[in-house]
């Protein structure tokens, strides 16, 4: 399945019941599963982004609504990126001019 990082900002929202974050991890994990997806890891990170996640869904329309799902509960704010392994990006520049 394609790999894909999401980085997450908390919104005023969410950053109100800080407390409740590793709640809302689970419940989101959840939501991902319900979507096809599998979660490889959550990290709570500094800097720019409050948290990052890497999973596996089986396809950009399950990825984005799982990420849709997430952001609309109003705690965070999310950005999606496809990622490719060495192997899949290998198969991709041997398609190159």
């Amino acid at each position: 399945m394609p790999t894909y990082v999401t980085l997450f900002k908390w919104t005023e929202q969410g950053v109100k019941d800080i407390k409740g974050v590793p709640e809302r991890i689970a419940s989101s994990v959840k939501a991902a599963e319900s979507f096809g997806g599998k979660v490889q890891g959550v990290y709570i990170t500094m800097g720019e982004y409050d948290l990052v996640s890497v999973g596996e869904w089986p396809s950009d329309e399950a990825a984005a609504t799982t990420a849709l799902a997430i952001s609309s509960r109003g705690n965070v704010r999310t950005t999606t990126m496809r990622a490719f392994t060495p192997e899949e990006f290998a198969e991709i520049a041997k398609k190159l001019p």
